[in-house]
């Protein structure tokens, strides 16, 4: 797949029916804004890009991630900042040494992740995130995305004949021993994440969010958009019945994850943004003797669907480090 630009775009894989791969982008290309209004295009179709071979400055990252939007400012004072005057609003992701362990399937791992969407826990989502591998490991620390539109395609019709019109009410809990929905079938929390109890304490201010199980863009295409992180149930229906639903839609993401997904190796030179009202996307986690270490700006937008359960005494979140 070619287009008549001065980058080159192809495809993000094999069989894989979301996402591009841009390539040749250099950042006196992004001054051009006809350039930057092409690329935005490819993302509202397509839903992921991995940029590859681009320059690796803090430049670059906010020069395309402008393409896309004004950045948002993190609302969380304690989340780690790259540095507030040279990249306003870039936060730091490091996965630390001996820190968020869980065992999936008899392997421990480092800052695992659940298939997710960022923000669930609040009432207003992120368009868009763009990820930057300052530090790389040799195995895992790889991030997985999978596509709504395509989700809801392949979903099993009574499944998604019964997820759909519901909504789902979200809390913000990062330690992984309170996931309640789609956990492997081996799995145990080994070593927990360390939070300081002014964290917990803000925690419970807070308000639930809630959000639509299944949504449509404007190109009339449905998204099912179910976060297994941090979900607490179904709006109206925190019952054994509801609970049962959600857990076996979350078990089916799970399934369906290894047939219509894409897992990133993150390479020197790679930047990858995705829709975050459209697709979700996880963590393989890594060997908790290594660290790794990402960039990640956020870009403001939101599809205006979600809501807080009850105003809220404290409007804070966090992110789900991705």
């Amino acid at each position: 797949m070619t287009r008549p630009h001065a980058f080159t775009v192809g495809p993000l894989g094999e069989g894989i029916p979301f996402g591009i791969r841009i390539g040749a982008l250099t950042l006196a290309m992004l001054e051009d804004a006809d350039t930057r209004q092409q690329i935005d295009a490819l993302f509202v179709e397509h839903g992921m890009i991995v940029f590859e071979d681009v320059e690796q400055s803090d430049e670059m990252q906010l020069a395309i991630s402008s393409c896309f939007g004004p950045l948002k400012e993190h609302p969380v004072k304690a989340v780690s900042r790259v540095d507030s005057s040279r990249l306003p609003g870039v936060i730091e992701i490091r996965s630390r040494r001996g820190q968020g362990i869980v065992e999936v399937d008899g392997k421990q791992l480092s800052h695992w992740l659940p298939w997710h969407f960022d923000h669930c826990y609040n009432d207003e989502l992120n368009r868009a995130g763009v990820l930057r591998s300052v530090e790389r490991v040799e195995e895992g620390g790889i991030t997985g995305f999978l596509d709504g539109v395509a989700l809801y395609r392949m979903f099993p019709e009574d499944l998604r004949a019964r997820i759909e019109g519901t909504e789902v009410v979200y809390k913000l809990s990062t330690q992984y021993d309170r996931l309640k929905f789609g956990k492997p079938a081996r799995y145990r929390m080994v070593e927990p994440k360390p939070i300081p109890a002014s964290f917990d304490e803000q925690v419970a201010r807070m308000s639930r969010a809630i959000h639509p199980s299944v949504w449509t863009r404007a190109s009339g295409e449905k998204v099912l958009h179910v976060s297994a992180y941090m979900a607490e149930g179904l709006v109206g229906n925190e019952t054994p019945e509801g609970d049962a639903l959600l857990e076996a839609v979350c078990q089916e993401i799970n399934r369906l994850g290894g047939a219509c997904s894409y897992h990133h190796k993150w390479r020197e030179g790679d930047m990858v943004i995705w829709d975050n009202t459209r697709m979700l996307h996880c963590v393989s986690g890594n060997d908790p003797d290594e660290e790794r270490l990402m960039y990640r700006t956020t870009i403001a937008g939101d599809y205006r669907l979600g809501r807080w359960e009850t105003t809220p005494v404290e409007q804070n979140s966090a992110d789900a480090m991705a």
